[in-house]
């Protein structure tokens, strides 16, 4: 009954709370308080009729839920138990053992302890399975289950016990926690051809310290060329920070963007307010589907301010501004207070939460309701649909034998065996997978299951299904059955027809044993084809000015 009592009180202030707003007009705040009114009456009347003890805590977070499930999926309730989580959102810190993990088969395997991390300290290595810790069984357990023990308060010391490949019997290894911070920019280097590369992973605090600590290192190079801001899987963070990186390279009073929301108070502009530290320096942002938010302001202002070329695909297009807010009992919300516009005027947000369909699905901004705005250079650009690149670079589709091996962490299990047999490799840049490595990997799958049904295979079997159910597939069955023998995957010939594909990732994720995160991206960009084509437009000044002053960008490319 105390907890009920609890409940209804926090129902009477918000009704209180309410009343005393009035901005939004009677109407509205008596329809508020009238459904509070009845939320709180049917929940009162619940818990005194209600056959079974009720489990106050559970059903009143599944209402919240629901309630948030309505809006966008940035408004979000905080529970206590999740602030840490949060944080580190913002913060880029925790305290943990500092390592990536992931399901195998019943248990959690490490897959990668970050470079000096209390994990790789203890002797943690990818591979090892964690059968207990502290003591506590993990068998059967989630991801999130073990990362929530696994995490807590720096200077705490836990027993995980692990069974390591090649070996017969468990190992116990002690771990001492440490605050862990993971870097925002997770390499920078310069190239050949005298090109930077930054790989900017997160915009949590100081993310524009880090980007300026290393073009300022690379800058020491007399001969830098260019330099290329890698945005692509970046999901965002702090709009501050965003501001901090595009200062960097443009002038002193340049807006970047602004905000729009209901009341006044949200309604900003945020403008560079230093010195930047190089103006002139080509620069190119390359983007993905995946790159949001933060990195969509960096490279939608680069882009109408016309200071950098862009490359990739179009991005997620977020452009929804989220604030934390402190509720009662250590609880927060995370809340969308506002739309963000970059300097051209337009909004890239590409989803329309506002209105869902019968299944409570939002459907895309449609191309007719989006609207043409001018760069500073009189270049064409659009809303509604996050930022389109200048120049189109498609990822090439992964085989399906790749995704196989993948998936069932072949590449990954070879990895860990390959490190076994050799304690050392070249350099990340100079490693290359040989062809005897190639043919141990190779020969080393003989007995691995790694099945998989190709695309093609697929379509044959509802084109057959098809031709079943409307009766043409009788007088069609010789013609099938040839297809179906000669489409028929072969996994010695797509090991051989999908080498090259098979020896990049193997190439990664061997060289991630020696050199960690950094050695994975050094070797990645060797052969990546967007840095190939960011460092061909960056060595060659003419065609760059070209990019930069044609006059439109495609429509949602």
């Amino acid at each position: 009954m105390k907890n009920l009592y609890k409940f209804s009180l926090v129902f009477l202030l918000i009704v209180v709370s309410i009343g005393r707003v009035s901005a939004q007009g009677t109407s509205s705040t008596f329809e508020i308080s009238k459904n509070l009114d009845i939320f709180a009456t049917m929940y009162k009347e619940l818990n005194n009729n209600y056959v079974d003890e009720l489990n106050h805590g559970e059903l009143v977070k599944t209402s919240i839920e629901a309630l948030l499930g309505k809006l966008d999926p940035y408004t979000v309730f905080i529970s206590e138990a999740d602030i840490e989580d949060y944080s580190f959102m913002t913060t880029g810190q925790y305290g943990g053992i500092g390592a990536l993990i992931h399901k195998q088969g019943e248990y959690i395997v490490v897959s990668e302890p970050y470079e000096g991390s209390p994990s790789q300290k203890a002797g943690l290595i990818p591979g090892d399975k964690i059968l207990k810790v502290n003591d506590r069984d993990t068998k059967g357990k989630s991801v999130s289950d073990v990362s929530a023990v696994l995490k807590g308060e720096p200077g705490t010391r836990l027993k995980v016990q692990v069974l390591r490949d090649g070996n017969t019997s468990p190992q116990e290894i002690e771990v001492l926690r440490e605050k862990v911070s993971i870097p925002n920019v997770a390499h920078s280097l310069v190239m050949d051809g005298d090109v930077g590369y930054i790989k900017l992973t997160g915009f949590t605090q100081n993310s524009g310290k880090e980007v300026k600590d290393a073009f300022l290192k690379m800058r020491e190079n007399p001969e830098l060329k260019g330099l290329i801001i890698d945005l692509r899987d970046n999901g965002g963070g702090l709009m501050n920070e965003a501001v901090t990186i595009a200062n960097l390279f443009m002038k002193k009073g340049e807006l970047i963007v602004s905000t729009k929301g209901k009341t006044p108070d949200r309604n900003k502009s945020y403008k560079t307010l230093i010195q930047p530290i190089d103006t002139e320096i080509p620069i190119v942002v390359l983007v993905n589907a995946y790159s949001a938010s933060a990195s969509e302001i960096v490279a939608g202002a680069m882009q109408d301010l016309d200071r950098a070329v862009i490359i990739g695909q179009r991005t997620f297009g977020k452009g929804l501004v989220q604030n934390i807010i402190p509720l009662s009992y250590n609880t927060q919300m995370k809340i969308t207070v506002a739309k963000y516009y970059i300097p051209s005027g337009r909004c890239i947000q590409s989803i329309d939460y506002g209105h869902k369909d019968s299944l409570g699905f939002a459907g895309k901004i449609p191309d007719s309701l989006t609207n043409s705005f001018m760069t500073r250079g009189g270049r064409v650009v659009f809303d509604g649909g996050g930022i389109s690149p200048d120049l189109t670079v498609e990822q090439p589709m992964m085989s399906n034998i790749a995704i196989s091996l993948l998936t069932r962490y072949l590449i990954f299990d070879y990895a860990n065996k390959f490190k076994r047999e050799n304690s050392t490799i070249t350099s990340a840049k100079e490693f290359v997978i040989s062809e005897e490595i190639y043919g141990d990997f190779v020969n080393w799958l003989q007995d691995k299951d790694f099945d998989y049904v190709t695309r093609s295979e697929k379509l044959l079997s509802e084109l057959k299904k098809t031709a079943e159910s409307e009766k043409y597939y009788q007088e069609l069955s010789a013609e099938f059955a040839l297809l179906e023998s000669k489409m028929m995957h072969n996994k010695q010939t797509d090991l051989e027809k999908f080498g090259d594909e098979i020896k990049s990732l193997l190439r990664n994720e061997i060289v991630s044993r020696y050199y960690f995160q950094k050695g994975r991206i050094e070797a990645g960009v060797t052969e990546d084809p967007e840095v190939a084509k960011a460092k061909e437009i960056l060595v060659n000044r003419e065609v760059y000015n070209s990019i930069l002053g044609a006059v439109s960008i495609g429509k949602n490319q």
